[in-house]
């Protein structure tokens, strides 16, 4: 779980790259995302988020297409994630999203356990789909 500051602040800076699905006042889901520096090409998401309610409709997968039809994102030719094996979820989404666009996704190891404090964390695993046709 992130802290309030952590929303706020990517949704402040990087609107142009960050997602709020609106289910009649409520938010339903959010993708938080930016572009790596120097680096148009891709679009780091850092977090695809859906509200229990609404999971199991594709939202996350509409809310990455939508990002890709966004003006900011014209550039954008590849998604970058990080996700722990364990993150079943997340795989299931990236791997739905990159079949159902006709993309590979690509898997290697991004940042090891062992670069993080207490040795409670799980290896990152980097995903990354595309090149997206254009």
């Amino acid at each position: 779980m992130n802290s309030p500051y952590n929303y706020i602040m990517l949704s402040k800076y990087f609107s142009d790259t960050c997602v709020v699905a609106d289910a009649g006042g409520k938010i339903a889901g959010y993708i938080s995302a930016f572009h790596p520096p120097a680096n148009p090409e891709v679009l780091f998401i850092w977090q695809v988020a859906v509200d229990e309610a609404y999971r199991r409709r594709k939202l996350g997968i509409a809310m990455l297409k939508h990002l890709l039809e966004r003006e900011s994102c014209r550039q954008v030719r590849f998604y970058e994630i990080t996700v722990t094996p364990s993150n079943k979820a997340a795989d299931s989404l990236y791997r739905k999203f990159a079949k159902g666009l006709g993309v590979p996704c690509e898997i290697s190891e991004c940042f090891s356990a062992r670069l993080f404090p207490g040795r409670q964390h799980e290896d990152e695993m980097l995903y990354r789909i595309g090149p997206f046709p254009k």
